[in-house]
């Protein structure tokens, strides 16, 4: 038993042939969830780097930071991993068109029931109370689209990873669906600590956005349905209050 054991977790061949890439994909997914969850968040900028800043608006630089963070842990890391780690083609992990004669009817319906979701979820206090990162976004239409603008690239990091990265990054070795449950599992458990219903619903939306992926072989839907859910909570929440 003993021997069966040692072999079991033996670290001969870890990180090289077929074990290499979903070995380092499930190392390094702890390592970064942990590091934005810590370092990445708007509490941490405003406590532990804007009192050495005097200039600026807090508020906004806080939320610029969050989405930065999320286009550079979520999205370069893996990009630069994929490059020259890997040497594999983006296109491989879903940065690409795919396919558009489904994409846009799917960026269409898809979109059309997010943008309802996010109306609904922005009558919640806890949403309200949660979104948007930037408090001034509804200062003015400019500083909106601003905003808006911002925003889309913590989706692009966000997307990437979760449905780019790890999704098809862990297909070959895991098969599809458990690449799409494994996905959903890390997505999932990063949204612990905000508003309890949007945690449960990161589930469905980790499987409508890894079924969108796989379907039109690209995360590019998953970006924009997944950016046009977050830009209605925001808008519903300060541009148009009930």
């Amino acid at each position: 038993m003993m021997n069966r054991f040692d072999s079991s977790v033996s670290l001969a061949g870890l990180f090289s042939g077929p074990n290499r890439k979903p070995t380092l994909i499930l190392l390094l997914t702890p390592i970064l969830l942990t590091v934005f969850k810590y370092y990445g968040s708007k509490q941490f900028y405003l406590d532990n780097i804007q009192p050495f800043l005097s200039a600026g608006n807090p508020e906004w630089a806080a939320a610029l930071y969050v989405f930065a963070s999320s286009f550079v842990l979520f999205g370069l890391v893996p990009a630069l991993i994929i490059k020259f780690v890997f040497r594999e083609s983006f296109a491989d992990y879903g940065i690409r068109v795919g396919d558009w004669s489904f994409g846009w009817k799917a960026l269409l319906v898809v979109g059309a029931i997010y943008a309802v979701s996010g109306y609904t979820s922005s009558k919640m206090p806890e949403f309200i109370a949660e979104y948007p990162v930037f408090k001034g976004a509804g200062e003015s239409g400019v500083t909106f689209v601003l905003h808006a603008i911002s925003y889309l690239f913590f989706y692009i990091g966000w997307e990437l990873y979760f449905r780019g990265f790890m999704q098809f990054g862990l297909r070959t070795s895991l098969g599809d669906w458990n690449a799409i449950l494994v996905q959903i599992l890390a997505s999932c458990l990063v949204h612990i600590g905000k508003p309890a219903s949007e945690t449960f619903t990161s589930i469905l939306g980790g499987l409508i956005w890894g079924i969108l992926a796989f379907r039109t072989r690209s995360i590019l839907y998953g970006i924009a349905t997944h950016w046009i859910l977050g830009i209605s909570v925001d808008a519903f929440i300060v541009l148009f209050p009930s």
